[in-house]
């Protein structure tokens, strides 16, 4: 089911028609020194995408680590189909596909040789590897420089080796921590769409800082910040929070730095009459503000906003 730990700012969402595959409950992370990574965070997750959102060091890898069975929370329960992970990774090992935020290569191997590498550590047949291994290296445009050595690779060539790997087991769970860092507009969208394909039965989960991913696929969305879940719901009840606060207006280069002090400004164009200002706001800023149709990003502004207020001693 979905859980919102942020009542005020979201509408009470429609519980899925899905069962649950991956069921997380109070999961929470200290670390040595004593710092907190993850605060309680339980999250119910039926097959489809769910595009977990948050700025940098909000959390979402430490998370994603713990459900790659990496780590073990200090406390709480992860379970895969009903099955602890914590006392029987192995059955979650054996349908995950994993892309961590850095991906490691053997500069020295061609992607062709890492991926039988890799797919001979999953346990894979030879021919069937061989099969799966052509399919995504044609998939992800990689099919051209596929017996090239590794350490001649651009970033965004070697991130979609990191997503060939994470895909070469077929897997009934996906997680894919920033996977379009270095990846040009074009592969964006061609591994958004691949995103889109592979949902239906499997459970995708998408961690990123990038609210235009989410919101070209997701079917939930989880925001968190400094280790806490602070929604839980879809893009469409997000985007409810926002309904009629979302503004316009065109001023002066001069003016932006003290807006930008006074509001919350979602973004910002440069155009040949001023810089154009988008502000989350529940009322017109200034009188020539003209409502605008809301965005997820400007939901998820919202959100974080709200949460740093609330955290203000």
């Amino acid at each position: 089911m979905f859980t919102s730990v942020a009542p005020e700012l979201l509408p009470a969402p429609t519980p899925p028609a899905a069962a649950a595959l991956l069921s997380i409950r109070g999961v929470s992370r200290q670390y040595r020194s004593g710092a907190w990574g993850l605060r309680d965070i339980s999250l119910e997750l039926p097959p489809g995408i769910l595009g977990l959102l948050g700025p940098n060091g909000a959390g979402k890898s430490t998370l994603l680590r713990i459900l790659a069975t990496l780590d073990r929370p200090t406390s709480g329960t992860v379970r895969w189909r009903g099955r602890e992970i914590g006392r029987d990774p192995d059955a979650l090992r054996a349908v995950l596909g994993y892309l961590p935020q850095d991906v490691g290569i053997y500069p020295n191997l061609s992607a062709t040789e890492f991926l039988e590498y890799l797919a001979a550590v999953k346990g894979l047949d030879a021919r069937s590897a061989r099969r799966r291994i052509d399919e995504l290296l044609s998939l992800l445009n990689l099919t051209a420089a596929a017996r090239r050595p590794m350490g001649g690779y651009s970033g965004g060539m070697r991130q979609r080796v990191g997503i060939a790997q994470a895909l070469l087991n077929d897997p009934e769970l996906l997680i894919v921590d920033e996977p379009t860092v270095g990846l040009d507009p074009e592969e964006r969208v061609r591994f958004r769409n691949l995103l889109s394909d592979l949902a239906g039965e499997r459970l995708v989960i998408l961690s990123t800082h990038i609210v235009s991913d989410v919101e070209a696929i997701a079917s939930e969305i989880a925001v968190v910040a400094n280790g806490q879940l602070l929604a839980h719901t879809t893009s469409e009840a997000l985007l409810a929070t926002v309904a009629g606060q979302v503004w316009e207006w065109v001023v002066p280069p001069a003016d932006v730095p003290a807006l930008r002090e006074r509001y919350l400004l979602s973004g910002m164009l440069r155009t040949a009459a001023g810089v154009r200002l988008r502000a989350v706001a529940p009322a017109a800023p200034v009188p020539l503000a003209i409502p605008a149709v809301p965005g997820l990003e400007d939901a998820y502004l919202l959100a974080l906003q709200a949460h740093r207020k609330e955290a203000r001693p």
